[in-house]
């Protein structure tokens, strides 16, 4: 009797104590992480008959400092071989001896592929492409999110698993999904998008107006003859395109949330998060991220392809979007130890880039690296993969030393978990915009540059060893100095009447060429643009010329010019011709017919002050104009000066900042940094000099 009073309790004050977490993780949503998260996808389901392997495996993870791996994410075939016979104890026994072993699991809803009898049993499930062609069973993402029937196959698995490890300590994220993408137009999403629409214009002729469909004679007399867009049908409304992309954001978050709701239902009270890719256009990221704890993304960057830095800043944009959506930490959930076997050519890391790419993560707000895959597999699309265990399966090789070293260096870096990326500066960079843009006709139909323009401004603000946010026009500009708003040729969310209280109050705006033209429909405005910011930037927009490649014009500075601009560059693709009113004029065309006409602006607004920037430029002239900005605003910057292929960024607690500076270039350089306020907590500086691909971390108190 005694003892049985004692297991008895014992017993009571551990579910007592996961009630208690359970109730604490429900309201928080917080991983509640004391250490950086480390490792990667995991597949042991492709290994069941080799028990020798997966003891093998937790060994090298423990030997690799790897603390946390994600199962799951295409198991539902292993998960529920047949409809309705579930089979789980694999992945127990998994995730029981994974946690034995002190690592920790991101559990994943399976749906991002669903097994041949699903797809057998309910046809309906399989996607139809925008030329009504039913597609057949296979690949990935090949599922319709509208069916009624894949989504309660998604619900009963998803509930399983939550009851399952629901109250499994070594659970400690759902991963949701993978890599949400694509579009049906199936019938049930056609009335699906009908009913959108109803709930979105209320009344047919509201929905006229907004799509200007007297255009071509193309009037609706009735929602039930709209239609997707389609090669051969309608595709030329470009209020209908625009529409329709919105559409399948948002019917892919209705999905999405199912699939959570499904595991609170079950009671799974973890956070949740599913994985962004990688400048991807099929959808609005932001409306996703809205309904998840964490954002993740995948990261494959085409190192050793170009300019590293460029790379590095390319990827660096991508980091900062990520974290700029949830103002929060993210989570990097794939990226790759060696090569990516699907890029067009499969480039091995340099030695020492692996610590580089993955440290820029935690420079820019991650509280993770982790890898696709842990172990390489062994047939099929990805067995040629990268991986941190390959098909020889040692630990003696070098991408495996490499992974060992990152994850150690993560360890030495603890005492970064808890603090954050606070940014003085951002860029609006707005999915909406870019699909309206590119859809738009005119003025280039081959190639607006949307994505390098914004990538100029950013490298721009980066040598200047700022942190930038990336943000779109739904959010705030109030915690921001500077902000910079390149071919925002859409306006939506009231963002004028943000971008003048911004200007009115002190803020410092850069607005480019081709913005303000249109709303939110893409409809074009009248009475001038940039629209409602005539007397913000002090100038109207009379034309847009669009160049040939081959052509190009240049950049003459005024004399005396107040922002002291002596240089002269050359611009391509799109050339503004604007007409100033009350704006100083810092530069001229040198060429064509608008030679002498303004290619650079700066207008008093309130307390701020206004920039125009009226054509393509190349890199240097963004360089110069953002660093004298810069300089005249006195933002704080944590170094002076960067040298080329170096970037510098600033994770800050309420006690310290934490300055990472990182060496892109194959080659070692010299750069001064003030050691003598600061601790070097990571790297090795020595006579004022960082190694290739090497990182320095600093610690210096607020």
């Amino acid at each position: 009797l005694r003892k049985f009073r004692k297991t008895f309790k014992l017993h009571f004050i551990t579910n007592l104590l996961l009630l208690i977490e359970r109730i604490r993780r429900m309201i928080q949503n917080d991983l509640n992480i004391d250490k950086f998260i480390y490792g990667g996808d995991y597949n042991p389901e492709q290994w069941l008959d080799r028990p020798d392997i997966l003891k093998q495996d937790l060994l090298l993870m423990k030997k690799a400092h790897i603390n946390t791996v994600t199962l799951g994410v295409f198991s539902w075939s292993t998960l529920e071989p047949i409809k309705d016979c579930f089979n789980f104890t694999w992945l127990i026994d998994i995730i029981d001896k994974l946690y034995d072993n002190g690592i920790q699991v991101i559990l994943a809803t399976p749906s991002g592929a669903r097994p041949r009898w699903l797809a057998e049993t309910y046809p309906e499930v399989l996607r139809v492409r925008e030329d009504r062609t039913r597609q057949l069973y296979g690949e990935r993402h090949n599922h319709c999110y509208t069916s009624p029937a894949y989504r309660e196959r998604v619900r009963i698995i998803n509930q399983k698993l939550a009851k399952t490890f629901r109250n499994h300590p070594g659970v400690i994220l759902w991963h949701i999904s993978n890599e949400y993408r694509g579009e049906c137009h199936c019938p049930l999403c056609q009335e699906a998008f009908r009913n959108w629409l109803k709930n979105k214009y209320k009344d047919i002729d509201s929905l006229n107006r907004a799509w200007w469909t007297t255009f071509w004679s193309h009037t609706y007399n009735s929602f039930h003859q709209i239609e997707s867009p389609s090669s051969i049908g309608d595709h030329g409304l470009h209020g209908l395109n625009l529409d329709w992309k919105r559409f399948v954001t948002d019917q892919t978050v209705d999905f999405m949330c199912e699939e959570i709701h499904a595991l609170r239902d079950g009671g799974a009270t973890q956070p949740v998060t599913t994985n962004f890719m990688d400048d991807y256009k099929g959808l609005n990221y932001y409306n996703l991220a809205k309904h998840i704890d964490y954002v993740s993304w995948d990261s494959y960057p085409t190192w050793n392809k170009e300019d590293e830095i460029r790379t590095a800043y390319n990827t660096a944009l991508q980091h900062d979007l990520m974290r700029s959506m949830k103002q929060k930490p993210f989570l990097l959930m794939e990226s790759c130890p060696s090569s990516p076997n699907w890029q067009a050519i499969s480039k091995l890391k340099k030695p020492g880039l692996l610590q580089s790419a993955s440290l820029q993560a935690i420079a820019h707000g991650s509280d993770s690296v982790q890898y696709f895959q842990i172990r390489q597999s062994r047939g099929s699309f990805e067995k040629f993969h990268g991986a941190v265990i390959d098909h020889y399966g040692g630990s003696d090789t070098r991408v495996f030393n490499e992974v060992t070293e990152t994850g150690a260096s993560l360890i030495e870096l603890k005492q970064v978990i808890g603090s954050k990326v606070d940014s003085s500066a951002a860029i609006i960079y707005d999915m909406e915009n870019r699909w309206a843009m590119e859809d738009a006709k005119g003025p280039r139909n081959e190639g607006l540059f949307y994505h390098e323009s914004v990538l100029k401004s950013y490298q721009a603000l980066r040598k200047a060893a700022l942190n930038v946010d990336i943000i779109n026009m739904e959010q705030s500009l109030d915690s921001y100095k500077l902000v910079v708003a390149p071919m925002l040729y859409m306006f939506r969310s009231g963002i004028e009447t943000k971008l003048r209280t911004f200007v009115e109050n002190g803020g410092i705006l850069i607005m480019t060429y081709w913005s303000g033209i249109v709303n939110e429909t893409d409809l074009c405005y009248l009475e001038g643009t940039p629209h409602s910011l005539l007397d913000v930037f002090g100038l109207r927009s009379k034309e847009i010329d669009g160049l040939y490649e081959w052509e190009e014009n240049s950049l003459i500075p005024i004399p005396e010019n107040s922002l002291q601009l002596h240089t002269s560059y050359k611009c391509k693709n799109l050339c503004d011709l604007v007409k100033t009113t009350s704006a100083e004029v810092l530069a001229v065309y040198g060429e064509d017919f608008y030679a002498g006409m303004p290619t650079a602006t700066k207008n008093r607004f309130g307390r701020g002050n206004a920039y125009y920037i009226c054509a393509d430029f190349e890199q240097g002239f963004y360089d110069e104009v953002i660093k004298k900005i810069v300089k005249d605003s006195k933002l704080f910057v944590p170094v002076k000066s960067i040298p080329n292929g170096v970037e510098v960024t600033t994770r800050s607690s309420s006690e310290n900042k934490y300055v990472f500076i990182q060496n892109f270039n194959m080659h070692s350089v010299k750069m001064e940094i003030d050691t003598r306020n600061s601790q070097i907590i990571l790297g090795n500086y020595k006579k004022s000099t960082i190694e290739g691909f090497d990182t320095i971390v600093l610690k210096l108190k607020r």
